[in-house]
């Protein structure tokens, strides 16, 4: 069992409230600065993320979203220091959006549950959009499929017109970001994400659950994205020249998500667009 780190009290106490202080603690990931703990005991199962160096600056970013989202049981608590933040959130129970396609992956089967998670998680960001925010960070694991519906996690690098933008540095996977999205984070200037990029990056997601791997067709442009800093890679996707895998597991869905990841920003569907055309691409015989 992992040790809660020490120096962090506030968060602790808001834990043992929560849990009890027979909690068991499990490190579920580790990434720029920022860990994430699932806290477990009798009063049921929380995420904890602890944020120090510049992960500090996403949690506590992430703080401030949730608070301006005002999405009731999300955050429970939330604190910084010098160096560090932390905050206590609900811990979500359901498959990721991943997940839902595992059967899929593995031996072509479970069509129906993979594409009922993707119409949901495509009316889920929606949803988001109607609030007028956009997620700028979708990624297979972002989207967790309750029995109450889908819950986006991970939102500290999402916003809305009239709040401060996410950085540059450190938004998204390289793999997943729309060209146009690509093209910025190689400079200075503060990232604008918008919801044509988020469907472009909704769509990526999808196509990567179904597919088990990244969009972009690298080998085929001679590209070795192992070889590249996430800069270099991001200029190569930036120029738009990259073609998509040819590989169609399930072609019914993909020519739609295809369309999707071939589109100008502007001639992209919106998510709800995408959601129904996702669920139409299900009436012929391989979809269903």
């Amino acid at each position: 069992m992992d040790q809660f780190p020490s120096g962090y009290d506030e968060a602790l106490a808001v834990v043992e409230a929560r849990c009890g202080s027979a909690f068991r603690l499990r490190e579920v990931t580790s990434r720029r600065g920022a860990v994430v703990w699932e806290a477990a005991g009798a009063g049921g199962r929380f995420a904890v993320k602890i944020g120090t160096g510049d992960g500090a600056g996403a949690v506590s970013r992430e703080t401030e979203v949730l608070r301006a989202l005002g999405w009731t049981g999300h955050l429970l608590a939330a604190g910084r220091g010098p160096d560090s933040a932390w905050l206590v959130a609900r811990w979500f129970e359901g498959p990721s959006t991943w997940d839902a396609f595992a059967s899929f992956r593995e031996n072509s089967s479970g069509r129906r549950a993979g594409l009922d998670a993707a119409v949901q998680l495509c009316r889920t960001v929606d949803g988001l959009h109607g609030l007028g925010w956009v997620h700028a960070d979708l990624q297979p694991d972002h989207g967790i499929h309750t029995g109450g519906g889908v819950r986006l996690i991970d939102l500290a690098w999402s916003w809305r017109e009239g709040m401060r933008p996410p950085p540059v540095t450190g938004v998204g996977i390289d793999h997943l970001v729309p060209p146009e999205v690509a093209l910025r984070g190689a400079g200075d200037l503060p990232l604008d994400a918008g919801r044509a990029a988020d469907v472009y990056t909704l769509a990526a997601t999808l196509w990567t659950c179904v597919t088990g791997t990244w969009p972009l067709d690298y080998p085929a442009a001679g590209i070795s994205p192992e070889h590249l800093t996430s800069d270099q890679l991001r200029a190569q996707i930036a120029t738009g020249r990259i073609p998509l895998r040819a590989a169609a597991p399930w072609p019914e869905v993909q020519g739609v998500l295809r369309e999707v990841l071939l589109s100008a920003p502007g001639d992209r569907p919106s998510a709800r667009e995408l959601a129904t055309n996702v669920e139409r691409s299900a009436s012929g015989p391989a979809g269903r």
